[in-house]
């Protein structure tokens, strides 16, 4: 992995968005697999593997799709035992490489017995070789070897797939504004780059916390600090934050990134202003927050959900990049 060109691939993100948005208006990515997925909508089952952040990105899928009737769920590749299934299920396979020995080996025990759909970053990959159908994520190699413009786009194929599924959700416009908000971010990074990183990082590590529909976001920005620079760093629904994380608002420096739109944020501000915790807001006007960070359509929560990652993701590169400096 390499910090300058993990920096590279971000900086590209509002250009392979807006090629995902292009691709997505003139034909639903999913078009070649409606076939396979169109029993879904009347009952069949739908099951979402992944590993890390593709992960992530299911289990927001699959919220979304209960909320709708569909009989969706996001399972870990990794899990002990795998859902049984019946023929008339579909299972989807998500890896940005293609490659991942967790998914590979779950889909295999599928294989055969259910229809199944490989969403990749890479051509002829084992999973793809493995699927009945493929699906691009058209994110384009990240030469930094860290997974970030496949997870946005990931997550916008989702919302592409949720559009065919049950309507409602028009993604190829969600897509073509995260682009531009992504874009907004990365043009004006000089001016709150360095005050979030400083607010951010604490000596005891960050917290990231976001409303269960948009979990994936808080999870993806906690990675990153850990993959790239390797800080201490937690993500944690917002809701929940109080029965789990609140106790560290009393011991540690506390260091929270909080990504809005819960209806249990009071709680959870309370505690920190009690207890004097440092609170970054990001996508919204927060009383007492330390920084307010806003941009290009953050009164959109889908935008949100595509876009607002590249903060974190931009946090971990540049402290990355400084400590390889120090080398």
């Amino acid at each position: 992995m390499d910090p300058v060109l993990f920096g590279q691939d971000i900086g590209r993100t509002p250009e392979t968005l807006k090629t995902l948005a292009s691709a997505t208006r003139e034909e639903n990515p999913w078009q070649e697999a409606a076939r396979v997925l169109s029993g879904v909508r009347d009952g069949r089952r739908l099951v979402l593997l992944g590993m890390g952040s593709s992960h992530f990105a299911n289990s927001v899928l699959a919220m979304r799709l209960q909320a709708e009737g569909i009989h969706a769920i996001a399972v870990l590749a990794s899990a002990d035992p795998l859902p049984a299934v019946d023929a008339s299920d579909v299972v989807i396979a998500v890896s940005a490489s293609g490659g991942s020995a967790e998914t590979l080996a779950a889909i295999g025990a599928f294989a055969g017995r259910c229809s199944t759909i490989a969403v990749t970053n890479t051509g002829d990959s084992a999973i793809e070789s493995a699927c009945d159908v493929h699906v691009s994520i058209l994110a384009d190699k990240e030469e930094g070897g860290v997974a970030c413009r496949s997870f946005a786009h990931t997550l916008g194929l989702h919302l592409a797939l949720e559009g065919l599924l049950v309507g409602g959700v028009n993604a190829a416009d969600v897509i073509d504004r995260a682009a531009d908000a992504c874009a907004d971010l990365l043009a004006r990074r000089d001016e709150w780059l360095a005050p979030m990183t400083e607010l951010l990082l604490g000596p005891d590590g960050t917290a990231v916390v976001a409303p269960a529909r948009r979990l994936s976001s808080a999870q993806q920005s906690a990675l990153m600090l850990r993959e790239g620079p390797r800080l201490p760093a937690i993500a944690c629904e917002t809701g929940d934050w109080s029965h789990i994380d609140v106790y560290l608002t009393k011991t540690t420096d506390y260091r929270l990134l909080l990504l809005p739109g819960s209806i249990w944020e009071p709680q959870l501000l309370d505690w920190c202003q009690q207890r004097k915790s440092t609170v970054v807001a990001l996508g919204a006007d927060i009383p007492d927050a330390a920084y307010v960070l806003r941009y290009a359509g953050d009164q959109v929560d889908e935008v949100r959900l595509v876009s607002e990652a590249i903060v974190g993701e931009l946090v971990a590169q540049d402290r990355w990049a400084k400590q390889e400096a120090r080398r």
